[in-house]
């Protein structure tokens, strides 16, 4: 319907979707700001201003798409940088950001303790801003924050971010824009962790990718190389496979991932641009009760600031230098 005729029959654009915003009151969340999307299509999402403007929740036409780990929406009050700590306030659910200094494994790097995948995901956005609006024929869902991460004698990132949607479409778009505001060259890296669980996941689901070449993370990992792209139902006393993809750019300069599940009718694609983000890192965990895939693009694989140094592959910024991600979720309907 063109909005003019539209109109006639609502009362409130909520009643077709939109942005809804509120704070958690319960639990490990209690006071974090939440914001919840509806594209009025069947497609939802929970993004959180608190957590860096990651989302959360997400479902399709009722079904949910991601994992959310046992700790679920929490606090970022409750972050541990130090080692593994991060996992007490790891989430999961559609986007986990990791960076922006430093991301992987914990390692010392000189002077510095680097726990487990940066603090990016525990820094609260502010001006928040909710820019939701008719454009043209089409309402445009749109919400943006600004996200920084630095210290005094220290490197000091600014990070943009855009989430939209159009009502009516099954599409999530994201624009990070990445700066270096600071006065001295800065390391950069960044992985969007992207965690997708049952019903979405299941040993009914497939992955549609091929990349340029593929790097186990470790033995185990290559013991299951040929079957990354096929899951088991969730068995006791299983390990974790990580895997880094070297993606393939089409004509446009995008890269291509799609998780694909006959049995429920529900294909999920993520389209990033493979100039920033060349790689893909694919966790792949069957266990019982932690039965998830991490499709991750990222601008390098998965791995310490150390390790990153030694194979000559860490990204750094120059002062006033900007880099702009674009990441799309495409919801289908088989």
């Amino acid at each position: 319907m063109k909005k003019e005729e539209l109109f006639r029959y609502i009362g409130n654009q909520a009643q077709l979707g939109g942005a809804r915003h509120y704070t958690l009151s319960d639990g490990r969340g209690r006071d974090m700001r939440a914001v919840d999307i509806n594209t009025g299509s069947g497609l939802t999402y929970t993004i959180l201003p608190d957590r860096g403007m990651d989302i959360s929740l997400a479902s399709f036409k009722g079904l949910n798409l991601v994992y959310i780990s046992y700790n679920g929406e929490t606090h970022p009050a409750f972050y541990e940088s130090q080692g593994f700590g991060w996992l007490h306030t790891f989430t999961g659910g559609l986007l986990q950001t990791c960076g922006l200094t430093y991301l992987g494994a914990p390692v010392k790097d000189g002077d510095e303790e680097l726990g487990l995948h940066g603090r990016y995901s525990t820094i609260p956005a502010r001006q928040v801003s909710d820019l939701s609006e008719w454009v043209g024929e089409e309402y445009h869902i749109r919400m943006k924050g600004i996200v920084e991460e630095g210290r005094i004698f220290g490197s000091k990132l600014r990070l943009e971010r855009e989430i939209s949607s159009v009502q009516g479409k099954n599409i999530i778009s994201l624009k990070d824009t990445v700066t270096n505001v600071g006065y001295a060259t800065s390391p950069y890296t960044i992985l969007y962790h992207m965690n997708f669980g049952y019903p979405m996941l299941s040993e009914d689901a497939e992955l549609i990718l091929d990349p340029l070449k593929t790097e186990p993370a470790t033995p185990f990992a290559a013991e299951g190389l040929s079957e990354f792209r096929k899951f088991i139902k969730p068995g006791a006393n299983i390990q974790e496979q990580v895997y880094f993809h070297n993606v393939k750019a089409d004509e446009n300069g995008q890269s291509q991932v799609t998780l694909v599940n006959r049995k429920i009718g529900i294909a999920v694609t993520i389209n990033s641009n493979a100039g920033q983000l060349p790689w893909l890192t694919e966790w792949k965990m069957m266990g019982m009760g932690e039965y998830v895939l991490g499709l991750e693009p990222c601008n390098v694989p998965a791995k310490n600031r150390v390790a990153l140094k030694n194979d000559n592959m860490l990204p750094r910024l120059q002062p006033g230098e900007t880099v702009v991600n674009r990441i799309e979720v495409v919801l289908t309907d088989l």
